[in-house]
């Protein structure tokens, strides 16, 4: 069995075996993605949980507001080449129409990125920002901290373990239990125990 602990290399994954079993942990829908043909029904040799990451970006956005109402513009920083940016960033924008804010999106693959974008958001005296699920950006979240530190903006990060670390705040799932979750499914499909169809695990952590 291989495990893939994200999109990108799931569809690695999927790309070199029809016929290994693949058991992913995405944070997002997992159809139109091109992982499984439905939930219900996943097909072939992959199923896994979507532990819904990437759909709570509008959520984070309505909480940073209510922290921050005078915010008239909030940053959203999110990683260009992540295949689930496009999706969460129209749900974002959707989000800040219904809130009566602005959104400035910005994007970064890279440490210099993040550096250019912090930069953005002094120059436009953005009032607060948002933070994406992202593998790179996760990854990075002690240079986020820092930035958003020194340059005073506040900001809502995708999960706990950002406030953690210093962060200001976080909405998002609880990182650890999901791959606890996925540890056990592992374990069913392997003991026989479980037809493999595709899992929902949203439980949220807000700090």
């Amino acid at each position: 069995m291989i495990i893939g602990p994200g999109l990108l290399p799931t569809l690695a994954a999927k790309t070199v075996t029809t016929t290994i079993p693949i058991l992913f942990s995405v944070g997002a829908d997992p159809v139109p993605m091109g992982l499984v043909a439905s939930l219900n029904r996943p097909g072939g040799n992959i199923t896994g949980f979507n532990v819904f990451s990437g759909e709570l970006g509008a959520k984070g956005l309505a909480v940073l507001h209510e922290l921050v109402p005078s915010a008239s513009t909030i940053g959203f920083l999110a990683n260009s080449r992540n295949p689930v940016t496009d999706l969460t960033t129209k749900d974002v924008l959707a989000a800040s129409h219904a809130l009566g804010i602005k959104i400035q999106v910005l994007k970064a693959s890279i440490d210099e990125e993040i550096d250019a974008a912090f930069a953005n958001l002094v120059q436009a005296r953005t009032g607060a920002l948002l933070i994406a699920n992202d593998v790179f950006l996760n990854s990075r979240f002690d240079q986020l901290i820092a930035l958003a530190a020194r340059h005073a903006i506040p900001a809502m990060y995708p999960f706990r373990e950002f406030t953690v670390a210093g962060g200001l705040m976080s909405y998002g799932t609880n990182l650890t239990e999901g791959y606890r979750q996925l540890g056990v499914y592992v374990g069913r499909i392997l003991g026989g125990k479980s037809q493999p169809t595709c899992q929902s695990y949203s439980r949220r952590k807000s700090s």
